[in-house]
């Protein structure tokens, strides 16, 4: 059980809601929704790098040549039909299409502060769902726990996007059993090619960083943004006597010495290198980097991330 799990006000602590079992989800979902659209309206208001600017990278029709176009275009298998020197037109893309992959593993089902890190990854989907989804642009979403794997088609306006924000809430938890494999998800992304969009990953990213190689694989094509959720017990642990823990995934139980500090110190050492290892690797595949813990105000944290972007000229969630 979550400390802060009885809290039903989407702004209480600066908390996401607690989908919980037997939970009102659509009362919580109605109030996360205002409490999102109170603090972040405005600020991607129209603002997606390089999607309406330029020449577009959709391919459009065939032109005849005309001396100073860019041969780079040239549409060679018009030009050898006709036997015509011809050009290929493209269309610049003028509707974001925004697909997100939100791992629900076990591992998730887990906090100790003001919600579980479940609640907040959910908060982060609402958070791009209201940033994105506006003026025709399309949100889609693959959700993986490790038992299943669900895909909702990109759909254009709110009303869709509130329908998918409510069969997201409606996944079961996983049980006991393997992580959800966000690797297989982002691949999944990238065979059959999509046109150019943003890619939002969210997860704790715990195990194996096999995710980073279909993740780079997108950034030629896609803007990248990777919501990580963190509980804090999972960077330094307190000091309450011998403490039995559960991995969720695997069922296996360890008894800590929390008493111990030796014990602390090495727990909090190995915890900062994962996370270190995990930035390095959203670096090197281009993805923005965006963390969420569940002891913060995750929407001053949304809030500063999207605030630091627009600064930095980079609108949205763009490398």
């Amino acid at each position: 059980m979550t400390e802060g799990s009885s809290a039903v006000d989407a702004g209480a602590n600066g908390a996401p809601p607690h989908f919980g079992p037997g939970s009102n989800a659509p009362v919580l979902l109605r109030r996360l929704e205002l409490t999102v659209r109170r603090r972040l309206d405005g600020l991607l208001q129209g603002d997606h790098l390089g999607l309406v600017p330029g020449s577009g990278s959709e391919a459009g029709d065939s032109r005849s040549y005309h001396p100073g176009d860019d041969v780079r275009r040239m549409d060679w298998p018009v030009t050898a039909r006709t036997q015509v020197p011809h050009v290929r037109e493209t269309i610049a893309d003028r509707e974001l299409e925004t697909w997100v992959v939100l791992d629900l593993s076990a591992s998730l089902d887990f906090g100790t502060a003001n919600c579980e890190k479940r609640d907040l990854a959910i908060a982060g989907l609402a958070a791009v769902s209201h940033l994105t989804v506006r003026g025709g642009n399309r949100l889609g979403a693959i959700v993986t726990t490790g038992e299943r794997v669900d895909r909702y088609p990109a759909a254009p306006g709110r009303l869709a996007a509130d329908r998918l924000l409510r069969q997201v809430v409606a996944t079961p938890r996983a049980g006991s059993g393997r992580r959800g494999d966000l690797a297989a998800a982002l691949e999944s992304l990238r065979r059959p090619p999509r046109r150019r969009g943003l890619v939002v990953a969210i997860s704790d990213f715990l195990g194996e960083a096999d995710w980073e190689r279909p993740l780079r694989g997108l950034s030629p094509r896609h803007d990248l943004l990777a919501i990580e959720v963190v509980d804090p017990r999972e960077l330094e642990l307190a000091d309450v006597g011998l403490l039995t823990v559960v991995d969720p995934e695997s069922g296996q139980t360890l008894e800590v010495p929390t008493g111990n500090a030796e014990v602390r110190r090495r727990f909090a050492e190995g915890a900062a290198a994962q996370r270190r290892e995990v930035a390095a690797a959203l670096r090197r595949a281009g993805a923005g980097h965006l963390r969420l813990q569940t002891d913060r105000d995750w929407l001053t944290d949304v809030v500063g991330y999207v605030a630091h972007r627009r600064r930095a000229g980079n609108g949205g969630a763009s490398r």
